[in-house]
C-alpha cells in the first residue's frame, strides 16, 4: 500500500454498490441537503438579520432628537458610585410645547441644571439612539446570532433525521438476522 493513500473514496455513498441500501441514497440526499441549508440558510439569515437591524437603527437615529432638559427637583446625593435617581425635568418640544416627566439623572445634581435627553416623534423621553459604529457592532452580532441559530436547527434536524435512519437500519439488520440467524445453528468445532 503507498504512503499518504487515502483510506475514504470521495462521494462514496453515490457509487454503485451492491451493498447499498435505499436508506444509504438517503442518509446521502440528507447530509447534502442540511450542508446546504446551513451555508445557504444561514448565510441569508445572517444577511437580512443584520440588514434589518441595521435599517430599524438608522430609523431611531433619523427620528430621535436630542433636547435640553431642566430638572424641576434635586437628585438625591449619590450614596455609591454610579449611583442615579429619578427626578422630574422639563423640556420643550419641536412644535414649542412644554412637558415634563421624570427621568434617570446623576446623584447630586440641583434643581435648574439643564442636560441633554432624547425624544422619540411624539415629543415623549427615549433612550439615545445607537451610534453608526455602536448599530453595526449590535447589528453584527444579531446577524450572527441568527445565521447560528439556524445553523443550529438545520444541524439538529439532521441528527434526529439520521438518528432515525440509524434506528431503521439497526431494525432492518434485526429483521434479517432473525431470517438467517436460524440457519446459522451449527456447532464449530
Amino acid at each position: 500500500m503507498r504512503a499518504g493513500r487515502r483510506g475514504k473514496k470521495w462521494l462514496w455513498r453515490w457509487r454503485a454498490n451492491p451493498l447499498r441500501r435505499r436508506d444509504d441514497v438517503l442518509e446521502a440526499c440528507l447530509v447534502l441537503a442540511v450542508w446546504a441549508l446551513i451555508a445557504v440558510g444561514g448565510t441569508l439569515a445572517g444577511v437580512l438579520t443584520a440588514r434589518a437591524a441595521d435599517d430599524v437603527f438608522a430609523q431611531q437615529r433619523a427620528e430621535h432628537t436630542p433636547v435640553r432638559a431642566v430638572l424641576l427637583t434635586d437628585a438625591p446625593r449619590a450614596v455609591t458610585k454610579g449611583y442615579r435617581a429619578l427626578v422630574k425635568v422639563r423640556w420643550t418640544v419641536a412644535d414649542g410645547s412644554t412637558r415634563t416627566g421624570k427621568t434617570l439623572v446623576d446623584g447630586g445634581r440641583k434643581a435648574g441644571s439643564t442636560l441633554a435627553l432624547w425624544t422619540d416623534p411624539q415629543g415623549n423621553l427615549t433612550t439615545q439612539p445607537p451610534s453608526r459604529t455602536d448599530a453595526a457592532v449590535e447589528a453584527g452580532f444579531l446577524g450572527a446570532g441568527s445565521a447560528l441559530a439556524v445553523t443550529g436547527m438545520a444541524f439538529g434536524a439532521g441528527g434526529a433525521a439520521r438518528w432515525w435512519l440509524d434506528r431503521r437500519r439497526i431494525d432492518q439488520w434485526g429483521t434479517e438476522w432473525d431470517l438467517v440467524g436460524p440457519r446459522w445453528g451449527h456447532k464449530t468445532g
